[in-house]
């Protein structure tokens, strides 16, 4: 009787895995839609385009890139983990971001882990430290010294909470001890105009969206956000060399897809990720925005997030962000 009992499952089991299979090589039925948490014309906004544009011709399938902006991207976030898990609905999102949101509140949206089936990792994202050009100071050591002096310290403009540049205002506050506030913006591109005007004092734009700000003189780069300097400003020191943060957050954004997504549907999106990222003109392009293309197996993607979710849940303890 066990015998039987283990062989119908064995037949089960294969009949489960040929389903999901067979489902994979049809995939996709219909358009798929890329769901972003943050403001249109912003760096993450505009890389899922370009990859949606890639995808949609080598798949011969639209795919739609929707902004669903609200909460700190949690409520993207909530609504790919609540979307059917066929592959047809994804999860463009920040590593740090995905992880800092829910780690900050008592009622979270979303689960981070548990919510989500990774897909991979598509790219790293490179920010500049700007302060408006006709600012009196002139080095990053002004900068901290008459922010000091100044009454409520100094302004950031932040897309979101937990985006990489609140993160960074945390981190500077820590290491330097320089007050700051942090001013809320639905995206990226629009605290640079503030910026430019000396409404805020700071930002961390990536280097594509202030590289035309840089060059006509409305904006002065400091340092840059990223693990070691960069080409397109070798002269500008990273934030833990300039000893404004004593560790750099994650700056990887990935693509996920609801939990209960059958493994090679996963599978047939990762791939179709690999192949786009091999796209010369994608890369080019990708490139000129700040950012660089960076991909990986869904497993590799699962053990960052993981490992990134102990993290950020460490910082938010230690810098007591808890909401």
């Amino acid at each position: 009787m066990k015998l039987i009992s283990s062989a119908l499952g064995a037949v089960l089991t294969a009949s489960l895995l040929l389903g999901a299979s067979a489902k994979a090589q049809d995939f996709p039925q219909r358009p798929v839609t890329f769901v972003v948490g943050f403001g249109a014309g912003g760096g993450t906004d505009i890389n899922a385009r370009i990859f949606a544009e890639v995808i949609a011709r080598n798949i011969g399938q639209s795919v739609v890139v929707e902004n669903r902006t609200g909460a700190g991207g949690a409520v993207a976030a909530a609504y790919v983990q609540n979307a059917a898990p066929d592959g047809h609905t994804l999860l463009i999102m920040s590593g740090l971001q995905h992880a800092y949101v829910p780690a900050t509140q008592s009622k979270a949206m979303y689960e981070p882990i548990k919510g989500f089936a990774p897909v991979s990792i598509f790219f790293e994202m490179i920010s500049v430290l700007s302060i408006p050009y006709d600012h009196s100071a002139k080095t990053i050591g002004e900068f901290i010294e008459q922010g000091k002096k100044k009454s409520g310290g100094v302004s950031l403009g932040s897309p979101a909470p937990g985006s990489p540049p609140h993160l960074f205002g945390a981190l500077i506050t820590e290491a330097t001890g320089l007050p700051i506030q942090t001013v809320q913006y639905r995206g990226s591109s629009s605290f640079m105009s503030d910026l430019a005007t000396g409404r805020i004092d700071l930002a961390f734009p990536t280097y594509g969206l202030a590289q035309s700000f840089i060059t006509e003189k409305k904006a002065r780069a400091l340092a840059v956000a990223a693990d070691e300097r960069w080409s397109e400003l070798p002269d500008l020191p990273t934030l833990v060399e300039a000893k404004l943060v004593r560790e750099m957050p994650a700056m990887w954004f990935g693509v996920v897809a609801p939990a209960a997504t059958p493994r090679p549907i996963v599978q047939r999106i990762n791939d179709e990720f690999q192949k786009a990222a091999k796209d010369p003109d994608l890369v080019r392009r990708i490139n000129a925005t700040g950012m660089a293309v960076r991909t990986s197996t869904p497993e590799a993607m699962g053990a960052l997030m993981q490992s990134e979710n102990a993290k950020v849940g460490a910082l938010v303890e230690r810098l007591n962000l808890k909401q």
